[in-house]
Protein backbone atom coordinates (compact mmCIF):
# COMPACT_ATOMS: atom_id res chain seq x y z
CA UNK A 1 0.00 0.00 0.00
CA UNK A 2 1.08 3.26 -0.89
CA UNK A 3 2.16 4.89 2.52
CA UNK A 4 0.97 8.46 1.53
CA UNK A 5 -3.27 6.94 1.09
CA UNK A 6 -5.54 8.93 2.87
CA UNK A 7 -7.28 6.01 4.30
CA UNK A 8 -4.79 3.95 5.82
CA UNK A 9 -5.19 3.19 9.21
CA UNK A 10 -3.37 4.42 12.23
CA UNK A 11 0.46 3.36 12.19
CA UNK A 12 2.74 3.97 14.88
CA UNK A 13 5.78 3.09 12.70
CA UNK A 14 5.56 5.81 10.27
CA UNK A 15 7.32 8.45 12.19
CA UNK A 16 10.34 6.03 12.48
CA UNK A 17 10.02 5.17 9.26
CA UNK A 18 11.05 8.01 7.39
CA UNK A 19 14.08 8.64 6.84
CA UNK A 20 14.05 12.56 8.37
CA UNK A 21 18.10 13.53 7.95
CA UNK A 22 17.53 12.92 4.16
CA UNK A 23 14.31 14.10 3.46
CA UNK A 24 11.27 16.55 4.83
CA UNK A 25 8.10 15.46 5.08
CA UNK A 26 5.21 17.78 3.66
CA UNK A 27 1.76 16.97 4.49
CA UNK A 28 -0.95 18.41 2.13
CA UNK A 29 -4.84 18.67 2.91
CA UNK A 30 -7.29 19.09 0.98
CA UNK A 31 -10.46 17.45 0.15
CA UNK A 32 -9.89 16.97 -3.93
CA UNK A 33 -6.52 15.74 -3.91
CA UNK A 34 -6.21 15.08 -7.29
CA UNK A 35 -6.45 19.16 -7.61
CA UNK A 36 -3.03 19.03 -6.58
CA UNK A 37 -1.44 16.06 -8.34
CA UNK A 38 0.76 18.80 -9.70
CA UNK A 39 2.12 19.85 -6.54
CA UNK A 40 2.35 16.37 -5.30
CA UNK A 41 3.99 15.36 -8.13
CA UNK A 42 6.68 18.22 -8.01
CA UNK A 43 7.38 17.86 -4.06
CA UNK A 44 7.85 14.28 -5.18
CA UNK A 45 9.99 14.83 -7.69
CA UNK A 46 12.07 17.84 -5.40
CA UNK A 47 13.22 14.88 -3.10
CA UNK A 48 10.04 15.65 -0.64
CA UNK A 49 8.44 13.05 1.71
CA UNK A 50 4.72 13.42 0.60
CA UNK A 51 2.03 12.70 2.28
CA UNK A 52 -1.91 13.38 1.86
CA UNK A 53 -4.93 13.76 3.56
CA UNK A 54 -8.41 14.65 2.35
CA UNK A 55 -10.28 15.30 5.60
CA UNK A 56 -9.37 17.65 8.71
CA UNK A 57 -9.91 14.03 11.08
CA UNK A 58 -7.55 12.51 8.53
CA UNK A 59 -5.27 15.14 8.50
CA UNK A 60 -5.09 15.73 12.58
CA UNK A 61 -4.06 11.45 12.97
CA UNK A 62 -1.63 11.62 9.96
CA UNK A 63 0.30 14.33 11.37
CA UNK A 64 -0.21 12.95 15.25
CA UNK A 65 1.68 9.61 13.33
CA UNK A 66 4.11 11.27 11.17
CA UNK A 67 4.89 14.61 12.97
CA UNK A 68 5.58 16.52 9.19
CA UNK A 69 8.02 19.40 8.86
CA UNK A 70 5.56 21.40 7.42
CA UNK A 71 1.62 21.22 6.28
CA UNK A 72 0.31 22.61 3.17
CA UNK A 73 -3.48 23.06 4.32
CA UNK A 74 -6.56 23.82 2.25
CA UNK A 75 -8.59 26.79 3.84
CA UNK A 76 -12.05 25.50 2.69
CA UNK A 77 -13.38 21.78 3.15
CA UNK A 78 -16.31 19.81 4.19
CA UNK A 79 -17.42 19.62 8.05
CA UNK A 80 -14.17 20.77 9.55
CA UNK A 81 -12.62 22.86 7.77
CA UNK A 82 -8.76 24.62 7.47
CA UNK A 83 -8.97 26.66 9.66
CA UNK A 84 -10.50 24.18 12.76
CA UNK A 85 -7.82 22.01 11.70
CA UNK A 86 -4.83 24.35 12.32
CA UNK A 87 -6.17 25.61 15.70
CA UNK A 88 -6.04 21.67 16.56
CA UNK A 89 -2.42 21.27 15.51
CA UNK A 90 -1.51 24.66 17.32
CA UNK A 91 -3.38 23.34 20.29
CA UNK A 92 -1.61 20.05 20.56
CA UNK A 93 2.20 20.42 22.47
CA UNK A 94 3.34 17.13 19.83
CA UNK A 95 2.22 19.21 16.75
CA UNK A 96 2.43 22.76 17.66
CA UNK A 97 5.88 23.44 16.09
CA UNK A 98 4.79 22.57 12.62
CA UNK A 99 4.73 25.19 10.40
CA UNK A 100 1.10 25.42 8.07
CA UNK A 101 1.04 27.33 5.14
CA UNK A 102 -2.62 28.06 4.05
CA UNK A 103 -3.91 26.85 0.11
CA UNK A 104 -6.95 29.29 -0.33
CA UNK A 105 -8.48 30.29 -3.54
CA UNK A 106 -9.94 33.32 -1.21
CA UNK A 107 -8.25 36.68 -1.37
CA UNK A 108 -10.59 38.65 0.87
CA UNK A 109 -8.70 39.74 3.79
CA UNK A 110 -10.70 38.65 6.39
CA UNK A 111 -9.93 35.30 5.03
CA UNK A 112 -6.04 35.90 5.23
CA UNK A 113 -6.50 37.64 8.86
CA UNK A 114 -8.51 34.00 9.91
CA UNK A 115 -6.32 32.11 7.99
CA UNK A 116 -3.16 33.53 10.45
CA UNK A 117 -5.06 33.86 13.40
CA UNK A 118 -5.62 30.53 13.33
CA UNK A 119 -1.73 29.45 13.61
CA UNK A 120 -0.91 29.72 9.63
CA UNK A 121 2.67 31.06 9.01
CA UNK A 122 2.41 32.09 5.33
CA UNK A 123 -0.52 31.23 2.50
CA UNK A 124 -0.79 30.79 -1.12
CA UNK A 125 -3.46 31.46 -3.23
CA UNK A 126 -4.76 29.12 -5.92
CA UNK A 127 -4.44 27.98 -8.58
CA UNK A 128 -1.16 26.49 -6.88
CA UNK A 129 1.92 27.43 -8.95
CA UNK A 130 4.46 24.49 -7.44
CA UNK A 131 7.59 26.90 -7.87
CA UNK A 132 6.02 29.83 -5.92
CA UNK A 133 4.86 26.96 -2.64
CA UNK A 134 8.11 25.67 -2.95
CA UNK A 135 9.59 28.95 -2.63
CA UNK A 136 7.58 29.74 0.45
CA UNK A 137 7.94 26.48 1.95
CA UNK A 138 11.50 26.69 1.70
CA UNK A 139 11.41 29.79 3.96
CA UNK A 140 9.82 27.83 6.97
CA UNK A 141 11.25 24.76 6.85
CA UNK A 142 14.91 26.57 7.60
CA UNK A 143 13.73 27.25 10.57
CA UNK A 144 11.92 23.55 11.27
CA UNK A 145 14.73 22.04 10.29
CA UNK A 146 16.78 23.98 12.92
CA UNK A 147 14.22 22.97 15.44
CA UNK A 148 14.66 19.90 14.54
CA UNK A 149 18.60 19.45 14.43
CA UNK A 150 18.62 21.63 17.99
CA UNK A 151 15.97 19.42 19.40
CA UNK A 152 18.11 16.15 17.93
CA UNK A 153 21.35 17.79 19.67
CA UNK A 154 19.87 17.71 23.18
CA UNK A 155 18.78 14.15 23.14
CA UNK A 156 21.98 13.46 21.84
CA UNK A 157 23.35 15.13 25.07
CA UNK A 158 21.08 13.88 27.36
CA UNK A 159 21.86 10.46 26.09
CA UNK A 160 25.74 10.84 26.35
CA UNK A 161 24.85 12.12 30.06
CA UNK A 162 23.53 8.77 30.84
CA UNK A 163 26.19 7.07 29.41
CA UNK A 164 28.63 8.22 31.42
CA UNK A 165 26.76 7.67 34.51
CA UNK A 166 25.23 10.89 34.71
CA UNK A 167 21.32 12.00 34.57
CA UNK A 168 19.73 15.29 33.70
CA UNK A 169 15.90 16.95 34.29
CA UNK A 170 14.47 20.21 33.96
CA UNK A 171 13.18 21.88 36.82
CA UNK A 172 10.50 24.55 37.00
CA UNK A 173 11.58 27.39 39.50
CA UNK A 174 8.19 28.11 40.25
CA UNK A 175 6.43 25.26 40.96
CA UNK A 176 9.44 22.35 40.91
CA UNK A 177 7.64 20.55 38.24
CA UNK A 178 9.91 17.64 36.35
CA UNK A 179 9.58 19.23 32.46
CA UNK A 180 11.80 15.98 31.53
CA UNK A 181 14.24 13.39 32.62
CA UNK A 182 16.55 11.45 31.24
CA UNK A 183 15.54 7.92 31.39
CA UNK A 184 18.66 7.29 33.94
CA UNK A 185 17.08 10.23 36.10
CA UNK A 186 14.14 8.57 36.14
CA UNK A 187 15.48 5.72 37.68
CA UNK A 188 17.65 7.46 40.10
CA UNK A 189 14.71 9.64 41.47
CA UNK A 190 12.66 6.51 42.01
CA UNK A 191 15.30 4.57 43.44
CA UNK A 192 16.19 7.39 45.87
CA UNK A 193 13.06 9.24 46.33
CA UNK A 194 10.42 6.58 45.79
CA UNK A 195 7.45 6.40 43.44
CA UNK A 196 7.69 8.59 40.46
CA UNK A 197 6.22 12.40 41.12
CA UNK A 198 5.34 14.99 38.36
CA UNK A 199 7.89 17.30 40.58
CA UNK A 200 11.12 17.38 41.49
CA UNK A 201 11.82 16.21 45.30
CA UNK A 202 11.63 18.58 47.90
CA UNK A 203 15.25 18.54 48.78
CA UNK A 204 15.94 19.49 45.46
CA UNK A 205 13.36 22.37 45.05
CA UNK A 206 14.53 23.66 48.05
CA UNK A 207 18.17 24.24 47.12
CA UNK A 208 16.86 25.13 43.61
CA UNK A 209 15.25 28.32 45.41
CA UNK A 210 17.96 28.98 47.77
CA UNK A 211 20.47 29.40 44.69
CA UNK A 212 18.15 31.73 42.83
CA UNK A 213 17.50 33.14 45.33
CA UNK A 214 21.24 33.87 46.51
CA UNK A 215 21.43 35.14 42.04
CA UNK A 216 23.90 32.45 41.61
CA UNK A 217 25.55 32.88 38.57
CA UNK A 218 26.55 30.06 36.30
CA UNK A 219 29.70 30.63 34.79
CA UNK A 220 32.79 28.32 33.03
CA UNK A 221 35.06 29.94 36.09
CA UNK A 222 32.21 29.48 39.22
CA UNK A 223 30.54 26.55 40.03
CA UNK A 224 26.76 27.02 42.19
CA UNK A 225 27.13 24.96 45.32
CA UNK A 226 25.98 21.29 45.13
CA UNK A 227 23.26 19.32 46.31
CA UNK A 228 24.25 16.03 47.94
CA UNK A 229 22.20 13.40 49.48
CA UNK A 230 24.24 10.36 51.22
CA UNK A 231 23.01 6.55 51.52
CA UNK A 232 25.88 5.08 53.25
CA UNK A 233 28.41 4.73 51.33
CA UNK A 234 25.99 6.26 48.38
CA UNK A 235 25.82 9.69 47.63
CA UNK A 236 23.42 11.18 44.54
CA UNK A 237 24.84 15.04 43.89
CA UNK A 238 22.80 16.97 41.99
CA UNK A 239 24.42 20.20 39.98
CA UNK A 240 23.02 23.22 38.39
CA UNK A 241 23.89 23.09 34.95
CA UNK A 242 22.23 25.88 32.68
CA UNK A 243 19.23 27.80 32.22
CA UNK A 244 16.71 25.93 29.84
CA UNK A 245 13.53 28.22 28.89
CA UNK A 246 13.06 32.09 29.85
CA UNK A 247 13.49 34.01 33.19
CA UNK A 248 9.99 34.12 33.84
CA UNK A 249 8.82 32.76 37.58
CA UNK A 250 12.39 31.73 37.77
CA UNK A 251 12.40 29.85 34.67
CA UNK A 252 13.33 26.08 33.98
CA UNK A 253 16.37 24.77 34.99
CA UNK A 254 18.73 21.97 33.70
CA UNK A 255 20.30 19.93 36.50
CA UNK A 256 22.94 17.24 36.17
CA UNK A 257 22.50 14.45 38.51
CA UNK A 258 25.31 11.84 39.57
CA UNK A 259 25.17 9.14 41.81
CA UNK A 260 28.71 7.74 43.04
CA UNK A 261 29.23 4.93 45.14
CA UNK A 262 32.13 4.58 47.31
CA UNK A 263 32.44 0.85 47.75
CA UNK A 264 35.41 0.45 44.85
CA UNK A 265 37.18 3.18 47.63
CA UNK A 266 36.75 1.13 50.74
CA UNK A 267 37.75 -2.03 48.58
CA UNK A 268 40.98 -0.06 48.00
CA UNK A 269 41.71 1.38 51.18
CA UNK A 270 41.02 -2.59 52.76
CA UNK A 271 43.40 -3.65 49.65
CA UNK A 272 45.87 -1.07 50.32
CA UNK A 273 46.25 -1.42 54.18
CA UNK A 274 45.82 -4.77 54.65
CA UNK A 275 42.22 -4.36 56.45
CA UNK A 276 39.35 -5.94 57.01
CA UNK A 277 35.91 -5.20 54.91
CA UNK A 278 34.90 -3.74 58.08
CA UNK A 279 38.18 -2.15 59.16
CA UNK A 280 38.51 -0.24 55.71
CA UNK A 281 34.54 0.61 56.30
CA UNK A 282 35.44 2.45 59.86
CA UNK A 283 38.55 4.00 58.17
CA UNK A 284 36.59 5.59 55.28
CA UNK A 285 34.24 7.39 57.69
CA UNK A 286 36.89 8.68 59.57
CA UNK A 287 37.69 10.08 56.52
CA UNK A 288 34.46 11.82 55.86
CA UNK A 289 34.45 13.28 59.89
CA UNK A 290 32.24 11.29 61.21
CA UNK A 291 32.77 10.13 65.24
CA UNK A 292 32.86 6.55 66.87
CA UNK A 293 28.72 6.89 67.27
CA UNK A 294 27.85 8.06 64.13
CA UNK A 295 29.98 5.18 62.50
CA UNK A 296 28.69 2.88 64.52
CA UNK A 297 25.13 4.12 63.83
CA UNK A 298 25.91 3.88 60.38
CA UNK A 299 27.11 0.67 60.42
CA UNK A 300 24.76 -0.46 62.99
CA UNK A 301 27.58 -1.43 65.86
CA UNK A 302 28.52 0.50 68.81
CA UNK A 303 30.44 2.86 69.56
CA UNK A 304 32.98 0.61 71.27
CA UNK A 305 32.85 -2.14 68.69
CA UNK A 306 33.75 1.30 66.55
CA UNK A 307 36.93 1.79 68.91
CA UNK A 308 38.20 -1.70 68.93
CA UNK A 309 38.00 -1.21 65.24
CA UNK A 310 39.93 2.28 65.00
CA UNK A 311 42.40 0.39 67.23
CA UNK A 312 43.55 -2.10 64.96
CA UNK A 313 43.23 0.67 62.24
CA UNK A 314 45.89 2.55 63.90
CA UNK A 315 47.87 -0.59 64.72
CA UNK A 316 48.37 -1.16 61.14
CA UNK A 317 49.05 2.16 59.57
CA UNK A 318 51.10 2.81 62.21
CA UNK A 319 49.79 5.78 63.63
CA UNK A 320 48.18 6.90 66.95
CA UNK A 321 45.60 9.61 66.12
CA UNK A 322 42.10 9.78 64.36
CA UNK A 323 43.89 12.91 62.02
CA UNK A 324 47.11 11.00 61.00
CA UNK A 325 44.69 8.03 60.28
CA UNK A 326 42.67 9.79 58.14
CA UNK A 327 45.53 12.01 56.31
CA UNK A 328 47.57 8.94 55.41
CA UNK A 329 43.97 7.33 53.92
CA UNK A 330 43.21 10.53 52.15
CA UNK A 331 46.59 10.47 50.38
CA UNK A 332 46.30 6.97 49.31
CA UNK A 333 42.78 7.88 47.96
CA UNK A 334 43.77 10.57 45.76
CA UNK A 335 46.23 8.65 44.38
CA UNK A 336 44.05 5.99 43.74
CA UNK A 337 40.73 7.70 42.91
CA UNK A 338 41.45 11.58 41.84
CA UNK A 339 37.61 11.85 41.46
CA UNK A 340 37.31 11.05 44.99
CA UNK A 341 35.24 14.24 47.19
CA UNK A 342 36.71 13.86 50.58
Amino acid sequence: MNPAHPDLPPNPALHAALDRADTDVVLIVDDVPDNLAVLHDALDESGYTVLVATRGEAALQRAAQALPDIVLLDAMMPGMDGFEVARRLKASPQTAHIPIIFMTGLTETEHLVAALEAGGVDYVTKPIKPREVMARMGVHLGGARRARQEASQARQARNALDAFGYASITVRASDGRLIWQTPLARELLQAWFGAPAPTAPEAVQAWLRRLLAADVKVEPQTEPPRLAIEQGARRLTFRLHQQAGDSEGGGDWLIVMREVSDAKIIESMSLAFKLTAREAEVLYWVVKGKINRDIGDILGASPATVKKHLERVFAKLGVETRTSAAAMAMNRIRQLHPQFEG
